[in-house]
Parts: structure tokens; C-alpha cells; sequence
């Protein structure tokens, strides 16, 4: 087993429980380290409402069988076993109550329950395969793939998993940031700045917090739609969902208050002073209020470029599914050869779904080795 991280310990310890020799080699000196970070420390480490909708994947089909087949339920009962408490957010988000460390522990014993060793600081400098594969003085008929992708190299994320499917000669679907801050110079005077909005790229729109930052956008709804959206696309912002804004201005014309007055009751007052002038409402024409209106709920922001993945949450793209079981998660022209998680062409929305996708993809595995 290549990565002691989410995917890589569960399915070592879901192997070992149904008798196989495992180790995990991890080239961190201590194992889950994405584990300990998400979720502000906490582990967002499911999604009450797991569907196959909520991934990305050139084959969309690819993640349901072992979707179905290990459900946040399941993850839940062994919490329950581990005596860890949990609460639930929004957006059906699951979180420890206490910190993101207790599912490292839970897994780390998992695994010495199941016999699994796991060597931690360890580096993989070459991966052959004689009929058996063979990493450093390690041989085995089996060897799984579980390194991750390249988001947040601080913390020692590299591609060593896209390299070892292009050495045995699967596709990659080309790699990218994911869950991502978007740069959009120009605007850095409203860092800082917080309000709800729908996020659209094309067909798919989420409605959630997003955050003006001293680089771009950020926050819930920049991330998810981030994932979507390529060079060159623009992104358009509702930044008053669920209102008629034109209406409520209109409606306002009587009122002595500025236009930028009357912005601000449905904007934060910096983002109002920016897209509204400090003139009376009383001398707007209806055009006039319809175009402002049509501007707040229709705003349109065309991104240079994501923060790259030293922010992104996860690596999109990854090892292509039509080089992969969907049951098994073993490659179809290597046998024994088996990848799982980010490393795969799945990646899931904010809001652990990414970890329902290591657990279950674990377990796919763990039931094909």
C-alpha cells in the first residue's frame, strides 16, 4: 500500500481484516496528514447526503458502485465502535465534535487491529514489477495506489500516483486544482467582504457564502464552482439570490435615500459603495434602477487564474475510470495494480464528499485484492 493518508489506512485496515499481509508505506513521517488539516482541524469527514451527482468524472457513472456500496451510514457505525462524536453542519456536513486527530487514531487502530504495519518517512524512488511488484526491499502480488493528488504540496503532496499509472501505461485525465480560490484582480479593496450568492458556470450553480479576498474570491460557493470552471470561462454571480432587486429600488424612488443607500439593504455596504453611486434614488429612472438590478443579480467576473495547489482542497482529474474496475478499483491492463481516491479521475463536492469517496473507493478495493 503506496499512502497513508484517508483512503490508503482504510483500506489497509479492511484488508488486513480479511486476512491479507499489509504495508503501508507513507512517505510523511506521520500518517493522514490531509486528515488533520480539514475541516479547520475538525474533519469534515462525510456528507449525510451522498449522491453520485455530487463528483466530477469524465465517466459520471464510475463512482456509484462503490458508492452504494460503502455509505455514510456505514462510516458512521464505525465512529460509533471508536466512541467519536460528531455533529452535523449545513449542507448535511458531518464533523467531529472534538478533533479531526481522533479518525487518524480511529484508523492507525483499525489497521494494528487488522495486523497492518505502516512505515512512515519512507520514499519511493522506483516501483518495478517482475510478477510481482517491487518497491525498495518490499514485494508483493498486490499493490495499491492511495498517494493522493498534488494539492497542498506543504504538507507533501505530490503526482508520484499519476506517474506510476502513466509507467504502466494508463491514461491520466489531465490533473487541476480543485475546490480552489479564483484570482480576479482589480477588486482587492474589497478584501474581506462576505455575502450570499448563487455561483454559474455554464449549467451548474451553487448557492452558498462566498468572500472577497486581496487576490479574488473565495469562500463555499468560489470553491465549488471552481471545480467547474476553465481558463477563460467566466463565473457569474447572483450576489442578491432570491430578491427582485429592480422592484425593491423602484419601490424605493420615494424614499430620500441614496442609491447606494438602498443597495446596501441587500449588500454588504462596502460591495454597495463599489457597485452603487452616492446619488439620490428619487431621480433614477425605472431603466435605470432595472440596470443596476440586472448588474447585482447577474454579476460577471472573469478569473485569471485559480491560487493553485497550494489552496486547492483537492487535485480534479487523476487516473482515468476506463482504466479502472468501477467494482474493484483494480486496473484492467495491470493486474494487481489498484488506485483509489483523489488519485482517480472522482472528485467530489465541498463538504466531505471527497472523504465518502476515499472511504468507499477503500473499500471497493479492499473487497476486489
Amino acid at each position: 500500500m503506496l499512502g497513508g493518508g484517508a483512503a490508503g489506512l482504510f483500506c489497509a485496515a479492511q484488508m488486513g481484516r480479511r486476512g491479507r499481509r499489509v504495508v503501508v508505506l507513507e512517505h510523511n513521517r506521520q500518517t493522514g496528514r490531509k486528515i488533520l488539516i480539514s475541516g479547520g482541524g475538525r474533519c469534515n469527514f462525510t456528507n449525510r447526503e451522498v449522491r453520485p451527482e455530487n463528483f466530477l468524472s469524465e465517466n459520471p457513472h464510475f463512482a456509484k458502485s462503490a458508492l452504494a456500496r460503502y455509505r455514510p451510514a456505514d462510516f458512521l457505525a464505525l465512529l460509533a465502535q471508536h466512541r467519536i462524536a460528531w455533529h452535523e453542519k449545513t449542507l448535511g456536513q458531518l464533523f467531529c465534535d472534538g478533533s479531526a486527530a481522533q479518525i487518524v487514531a480511529m484508523l492507525e487502530a483499525e489497521c494494528a487491529a487488522a495486523g497492518v504495519r505502516i512505515v512512515t518517512g519512507y520514499r519511493v524512488s522506483e516501483v518495478r514489477h517482475d510478477g510481482e511488484y517491487v518497491v525498495g526491499e518490499h514485494r508483493a502480488p498486490v499493490l495499491v495506489v492511495a498517494t493522493g493528488g498534488l494539492s497542498i504540496p506543504k504538507i507533501g503532496a505530490t503526482g508520484l500516483a499519476f506517474d506510476l499509472a502513466r509507467q504502466f501505461g494508463l491514461r491520466v485525465v489531465e490533473p487541476r486544482p480543485a475546490l480552489v480560490p479564483l484570482l480576479w484582480p482589480g477588486w482587492e479593496g474589497l478584501s474581506g467582504v462576505a455575502a450570499e450568492c448563487v455561483a454559474r458556470t455554464g449549467k451548474r450553480a451553487f448557492r452558498e457564502k462566498m468572500l472577497f479576498t486581496h487576490r479574488g474570491l473565495s469562500g463555499p460557493a468560489i470553491l465549488q464552482i471552481s471545480s467547474y470552471w476553465r481558463p477563460g470561462e467566466a463565473v457569474e454571480l447572483n450576489l442578491a439570490p432570491g430578491r427582485d432587486l429592480a422592484a425593491e429600488l423602484i419601490a424605493r424612488k420615494q424614499e430620500r435615500i441614496s442609491a447606494r443607500t438602498a443597495l446596501a439593504a441587500a449588500l454588504p455596504a462596502r460591495l454597495a459603495e463599489r457597485l452603487a453611486a452616492n446619488e439620490p434614488l428619487a431621480e433614477w429612472t425605472d431603466k435605470e434602477c432595472r440596470k443596476l438590478g440586472e448588474a447585482v443579480h447577474r454579476f460577471r467576473v472573469e478569473p485569471t487564474g485559480t491560487e493553485g495547489y497550494e489552496k486547492a482542497e483537492v487535485t480534479a482529474g487523476g487516473v482515468d475510470t476506463a482504466e479502472l474496475s468501477s467494482t474493484t478499483m483494480e486496473a484492467r491492463r495491470q493486474k494487481g495494480l489498484f488506485f483509489l481516491g483523489e488519485a482517480v479521475d472522482v472528485t467530489g463536492w465541498l463538504g466531505g464528499y471527497n472523504f465518502q469517496w476515499a472511504w468507499a473507493s477503500a473499500y471497493a478495493a479492499a473487497t476486489g485484492v
